[in-house]
């Protein structure tokens, strides 16, 4: 059945793909952001566990609307060895320390806010308001999760 909500199918594409790259950063930042809420050692142990399973919590929760997002546009919504393929925030090798944790889950949040930033220009020159709106929510979470995990490192 043909989509006709107004965005035609070469913009819909366009818009699916800035939202891809969203979304596969966003669920790499949260694998990364999980495993450190589960290896998190040191004298900040509790503040942290806390603060990563919050965040992991929030990342994950907006996966859903993104895929379903992607899905609403006509697109099929990244999955496997694709989101790995697509993201830029890589693996760690080991485990680092807690500084390095929360260095690293700043800099993968600034990715995703990069990423979402470029995804709502993208969905404002559609005109499709529902993803812009989604990517501002995006973009204000990822700057207040990144500032929270910089807070912690200030000297």
């Amino acid at each position: 059945m043909a989509i006709d909500i107004g965005i035609d199918a070469k913009t819909r594409k366009k818009v699916a793909n800035s939202l891809e790259q969203v979304l596969t950063d966003t669920y790499a930042l949260y694998t990364k952001t999980h495993g450190y809420h589960w290896n998190v050692e040191g004298p900040r142990f509790s503040q942290l566990h806390l603060l990563f399973e919050t965040q992991y919590n929030e990342l994950w929760a907006s996966l859903d609307l993104m895929a379903e997002r992607i899905r609403a546009l006509g697109h099929y919504a990244p999955s496997g060895e694709s989101i790995a393929g697509k993201t830029v925030i890589k693996a760690d090798n080991g485990v680092p320390n807690e500084d390095q944790m929360l260095a690293n889950l700043a800099a993968g949040n600034e990715a995703v806010v990069k990423a979402a930033r470029n995804a709502l220009t993208t969905a404002e020159e559609a005109g499709d308001q529902a993803t812009a709106d989604l990517m501002t929510q995006r973009v204000s979470a990822g700057e207040k999760a990144a500032w929270m995990l910089r807070a912690h490192v200030a000297k």
